[in-house]
């Protein structure tokens, strides 16, 4: 799959306010080096810099539009490409930053402990990552795929394995001096419901539309934004609040 960070961006400041409540939860306040893993256009990295300042801030991601887009927003910052999975930092980082990165990776409980370790004593590991599998826009991408004429191809996709806030709490807390977690649900005002569609284009629909034609992906989007007017009560003005629960997780060792 890839990226589109000009899709991806179009709700730039829906996407960034989670990151702005993660960082600012960041207890440090003497770092030195800073990482973003899965920075994406850039929006997250931001963020981190504008708080540390004079902290050697870099960026990560494994998507080559994604860093064209993060180094034209950020000219003076270093971004590269990484596969944020395998990463391994050298030497070890004050603060790691993982917003809405970690969910497109399996083995949460091989990967989280495997962050911890690429941090100094004292350093932070903040994620966060959506809570919303469950929620209808990820239910009906599923069932639209296994009820098309694309079914045998995208009727089994799957985003990988999320688990409760209990499970990482429990996880993280032995390798940890302080864990801070909690889950917010935001309700994300979109114009209509075709908004709604384009919101998850850049984001959750991707694993299905991947695989289809582009006449295939016309008619698979039309289905979906069917659905999505039944499952989304509009206001009279025609905007969708759209519920959209997240984990954050501040680990510190």
């Amino acid at each position: 799959m890839t990226w589109s960070a000009q899709q991806y961006s179009q709700f730039e400041a829906e996407r960034t306010r989670p990151v702005r409540d993660l960082v600012a939860a960041i207890p440090n306040t003497q770092v030195q080096t800073a990482i973003d893993l899965g920075c994406g256009p850039g929006n997250s990295t931001e963020v981190l810099q504008a708080r540390y300042p004079g902290a050697a801030v870099t960026g990560l991601d494994n998507d080559e539009d994604m860093l064209r887009a993060a180094r034209e927003r950020l000219p003076q910052t270093p971004f590269a490409l990484a596969d944020i999975g395998n990463w391994q930092a050298a030497p070890a980082v004050d603060v790691i930053l993982a917003n809405a990165s970690l969910q497109w990776l399996p083995d949460h409980a091989r990967l989280y402990p495997q962050l911890l370790q690429q941090l100094r004593a004292g350093g932070s590991l903040a994620v966060q990552t959506p809570d919303n599998l469950q929620e209808p826009a990820h239910v009906l991408a599923r069932e639209v795929a296994a009820q098309g004429p694309w079914a045998s191809r995208i009727g089994a996709v799957r985003h990988p394995d999320r688990h409760n806030l209990d499970w990482y709490y429990a996880l993280l807390q032995p390798l940890c001096s302080r864990v801070d977690a909690w889950r917010t649900t935001y309700m994300h005002p979109l114009a209509n419901h075709e908004a709604v569609v384009e919101w998850f284009k850049g984001s959750a629909l991707r694993p299905f539309l991947a695989q289809l034609d582009a006449q295939e992906k016309t008619q698979y989007l039309a289905d979906y934004l069917a659905a999505i007017r039944q499952a989304y009560s509009a206001l009279p003005s025609g905007t969708v609040l759209l519920p959209f629960p997240r984990i954050f997780i501040v680990a510190t060792r």
